[in-house]
């Protein structure tokens, strides 16, 4: 059974500017990668204890074909996944520590 999902303000921005930024790449790509950012999200719904904690209690999950991680925490007792922010890889990793941090 899925858990509920939250995204947090910051990661439907990360999420819009991701998009934005591949329709002008191509026309289209932008849904991809939507597409493949739900299959990410919702197989962390499915079982999220699938990954590993990466930082304090937050776990990653990565997209596939497209060069994001997506920055999640799963409450047991409430049966949620919050996701924090959906990432692009290369991108300095004080940048996701910071945001988790807050």
């Amino acid at each position: 059974m899925a858990v509920d999902l939250i995204l947090s303000p910051e990661a439907e921005q990360d999420i819009d500017e991701a998009y934005v930024w591949y329709e002008r790449q191509r026309a289209g790509l932008g849904e991809d990668f939507l597409a493949s950012l739900d299959v990410c999200i919702q197989g962390i719904r499915r079982s999220p204890r699938m990954h590993a904690f990466i930082f304090e209690h937050f776990r990653r999950g990565l997209v596939r074909r497209f060069p994001y991680a997506v920055f999640y925490d799963y409450a047991e007792a409430e049966n949620t996944v919050t996701v924090y922010c959906v990432i692009h890889t290369s991108r300095d990793p004080d940048k996701w520590r910071t945001r988790l941090s807050e």
